[in-house]
């Protein structure tokens, strides 16, 4: 290959889509991003960086003290990209995207953090997770932007706390388990207590309109009915009649 060939074929840059690209002549970045396309660069002199403008994810680390001065640990997923426009400013300041994600992005997620969950109770930050996210993402965005960072979406991965508050928590959990079961009992011991109550006031009734209803001509019409129609062979008692011994065989 000439070198006329070779010089040719240096002074062009292409550009792909989701692609920007900053040109350095003599080491220094020039004005202007180059976006997808045909570009030319001077040769030998210049070079070329690249940077990725499509979605881009990290898990960042975070830690921070709660309004309560718990210790709450969290992991976050951070989906964003560069903004095209500041990709020259990027190169100046910044430089690649490891540079980014580690300069900017996560200390910028360690102060957005602090600042979310600073505002409430550790409590609140484990119920109210949806309010902490809010927070912790507009902080974000606006810390970000003026990085031309881009913030797309977060996601909580993990969020911990202290051993201290874990173990609060589980023996909160227990106590309301063991008021709950103490509760359960209590209704329960009551609900039986009634139930005595209203049998035994059940039994009392039946006994008093079994006495109301007993009198001697219901109590002679049950014997009649009961009656089999034959006489005892030996009668007795302190009334009138006397002993009688009835030999019905011999009747006969």
């Amino acid at each position: 290959m000439s070198i006329i060939a070779l010089v040719g074929i240096n002074a062009i840059v292409i550009i792909t889509p989701g692609e920007a690209a900053v040109l350095s002549v003599l080491g220094k970045a020039q004005d202007g991003v180059l976006l997808e396309g045909v570009h030319l660069k001077p040769p030998l002199i210049s070079t070329v960086d690249f940077y990725d403008l499509t979605v881009q994810k990290f898990e960042v680390p975070a830690q921070s003290s709660t309004k309560d001065l718990q210790q709450l640990t969290a992991s976050f997923a951070i989906n964003f990209r560069l903004d095209a426009s500041q990709v020259v400013v990027i190169r100046r300041t910044q430089g690649s995207l490891q540079n980014i994600v580690s300069k900017i992005i996560a200390p910028q997620t360690q102060e957005s953090f602090k600042i979310a969950a600073a505002r409430r109770t550790v409590e609140e930050a484990i119920t109210k997770r949806d309010e902490l996210k809010h927070d912790f993402d507009i902080a974000l965005s606006e810390r970000l932007a003026k990085y031309g960072i881009i913030i797309l979406d977060t996601s909580v991965v993990d969020l911990t706390f202290s051993t201290e508050f874990s173990k609060a928590v589980e023996e909160k959990q227990i106590a309301e388990q063991r008021a709950q079961r103490a509760v359960y009992i209590a209704q329960e011991a009551e609900q039986e207590a009634e139930a005595n109550v209203n049998r035994a006031k059940g039994q009392a009734e039946a006994q008093r309109l079994l006495r109301e209803t007993l009198t001697t001509e219901l109590l002679q019409k049950q014997a009649i009915d009961k009656w089999d129609g034959k006489f005892p062979q030996v009668m007795g008692g302190d009334g009138a009649l006397p002993f009688i011994n009835l030999d019905l065989s011999k009747t006969k």
